[in-house]
């Protein structure tokens, strides 16, 4: 069966199961640095171009933002429906040491509970959607299971505002609740390979989500989850992080870890990389004179209890995908993947296939190559082939692709990338 009957909203029925695809962490346009084009009725189009059946509306504690939601059609289960598009009721919040959490909620009564029980410990509760709350992760934890909602840390490895920047273990955050705990987002800077050598983490489920501030085709959906649900419903998407009844992720979805803004240690300004070694002689100071922020990777190398991956049975594959735009940027030799051109080739592609995945991975290279110029098709035969070099990000700028030349590409051996299809 093709790409498209997969990522399409008519998902894939087998054994009374279904796949969907699932991005559970987004914003809106009432939290800091976001897009104004974040709207609800912006999002349900946006999704189904990127192959996602399921988008959080995350900054739902937020009552404007509430109002807009409640312009969709209320579905069984705790879910929303916008046109082809469904949304689950999520937050992402910032704790009183800078730790961020991600809640996931069953219905609009639960959302209120919440918000009542923290309005009182936070200051920007109306007027930003990714408010900060003067308690701490246990504190928080508590008053999620009180009222029924999922909890876990937002971006886990991120330096700055991330659970491990500020603890060494889950249970220094969230205390007495820790088994309550039954997710971790892994971010955009690390992958199950990273965090599976830390055994703590490997009774969790992992989730892979976008954090988009931004609706454009790099943001949206550039990292997600595929699951296998009985319904697009919220219950059984909790189902599936919890893995009850036969409900799991069966897959996550990411950028390549090198690809995220805080994959190697690095200067915050002029983003000199630097070795843990280096930045330790250097007492995390660059030689511009600016700060050297510790990378994802040598936190992770500082937490790990294994040397390698030590994957649980329950684990899913994770598969590194790399954003469209980016791709098309890299190949028509644009400075950024949001110039007009950039767009204008990504639409093309899109109308022809129909979602940014079946692109990515699954559509015939020839039928590709009838529907835009050579320069992007050869960009994804190369994506497909596995023959794409990383230049890591870190210090809070992303990492960046390149494509080897011709000469190249003879010598290196890259692992092809396996369609969706070959983990169902």
């Amino acid at each position: 069966m093709g790409q498209k009957q997969i990522l399409k909203t008519d998902p894939i029925l087998y054994f009374s199961f279904m796949i969907i695809n699932v991005d559970l962490h987004i914003h809106s346009r009432f939290s800091g640095a976001t897009s104004q084009a974040m709207t609800i009725e912006t999002l349900a189009k946006e999704a189904p171009r990127k192959g996602i059946d399921v988008v959080a509306t995350g900054d739902c504690l937020h009552s404007d933002w509430q109002g807009e939601i409640k312009q969709c059609e209320e579905m069984e289960e705790g879910t929303f429906l916008y046109g082809e598009t469904r949304f689950v009721l999520t937050t992402e919040v910032e704790d009183k040491n800078r730790v961020h959490h991600l809640l996931l909620f069953p219905s609009f009564s639960s959302v209120e509970d919440f918000k009542e029980r923290i309005a009182k410990f936070s200051p920007n509760i109306e007027t930003d959607g990714r408010p900060n709350v003067n308690l701490n992760g246990q504190e928080l934890a508590e008053i999620a299971k009180d009222v029924d909602a999922l909890i876990g840390p937002a971006h886990a490895f991120t330096p700055w505002t991330a659970m491990y920047a500020y603890h060494d273990s889950l249970s220094s955050c969230y205390g007495e609740l820790v088994d309550y705990v039954s997710f971790i987002e892994l971010g955009l800077s690390a992958d199950s390979n990273y965090a599976d050598r830390i055994t703590e983490l490997h009774r969790l489920t992992f989730l892979t989500n976008s954090d988009a501030h931004s609706p454009h085709p790099v943001r949206l959906a550039r990292e997600f989850n595929r699951m296998k649900v009985r319904d697009a419903s919220y219950g059984e998407i909790k189902k599936a992080i919890l893995r009850q009844g036969g409900n799991r992720v069966v897959l996550n979805v990411g950028l390549p870890p090198q690809e995220g803004k805080y994959n190697e240690s690095a200067c915050i300004s002029c983003y000199k990389h630097y070795t843990l070694e280096e930045a330790i002689r250097r007492k995390w100071k660059c030689v511009c004179g600016k700060r050297i922020k510790k990378g994802v990777k040598d936190r992770i190398n500082e937490l790990a209890d294994l040397s390698l991956p030590k994957h649980p049975e329950h684990r899913p594959p994770y598969v590194h995908i790399i954003p469209l735009a980016e791709i098309i940027a890299k190949a028509l030799g644009q400075s950024s993947a949001f110039t007009k051109t950039v767009t204008r080739r990504w639409n093309e592609l899109i109308d022809a296939f129909g979602d940014e995945v079946t692109i990515l991975i699954d559509a015939d290279l020839e039928d590709i190559s009838r529907v835009t110029v050579p320069a992007i098709s050869e960009a994804i035969e190369a994506f497909r082939e596995g023959k794409v070099i990383i230049h890591p990000g870190g210090g809070g700028k992303y990492g960046v692709i390149e494509f080897p030349s011709a000469d190249e590409k003879i010598t290196l051996k890259g692992e092809r990338q396996r369609t969706l299809t070959d983990f169902l």
